[in-house]
């Protein structure tokens, strides 16, 4: 779990680093962004005999406000991760603070972000009749995206939604 930290840190502090070429926040109002990454570390808390593959997930996020000090955003994410003798899916709804004009970060290219989210996980044993269980939890996020392109780039997200660290492909639409 340490080194999973220590990675998301210097990857966001990579992000930060980067020169600035416009004075303009990357996430808006009106913007629309999908996502699609892996998991490094589960948050399913499975601790039994064998291990569960890496979680893959999903997400998508709009934006609806703009303010002074930055931007708004709320969207979802699904996430799935199985093994031999589970199998787990996470669905939910979360909402993000974009902060690159708090910080006064001007780097277009640059999306730095934190947030909550409401989440359902659902686990289905294989070779029993005990499936379907599930429950709802609360989460949270804090990440940074960095676009190649215009319309491309990668993201590292720490939180607890389907993985401790997920890390992936983002396309702005």
């Amino acid at each position: 779990m340490k080194k999973l930290l220590t990675v998301g840190i210097l990857v966001i502090g990579l992000a930060l680093y980067t020169g600035t070429n416009a004075n303009a926040q990357s996430f808006s109002e009106g913007d629309l962004v999908l996502n699609a990454g892996i998991g490094l570390g589960s948050v399913y808390g499975w601790t039994g005999t064998g291990s569960l593959g890496l979680p893959i997930g999903a997400g998508v996020e709009y934006g609806v406000a703009d303010l002074e000090t930055g931007s708004i955003g709320v969207g979802g994410d699904f996430g799935f991760v199985s093994s031999s003798f589970v199998t787990v899916y996470t669905i939910g709804a979360r909402g993000s603070y974009y902060f690159n004009e708090l910080l006064e970060i001007e780097n277009e290219k640059v999306d730095l972000y934190g947030g909550l989210g409401l989440y359902y996980r659902a686990w289905s044993w294989s070779g029993t009749t005990f499936s379907g269980f599930g429950g709802i939890t609360a989460a949270f996020h804090a990440g940074g995206r960095y676009y190649f392109a215009d319309n491309i780039g990668g993201y590292a997200e720490l939180g607890n939604n389907w993985g401790w660290l997920n890390v992936g492909l983002v396309f702005k639409l």
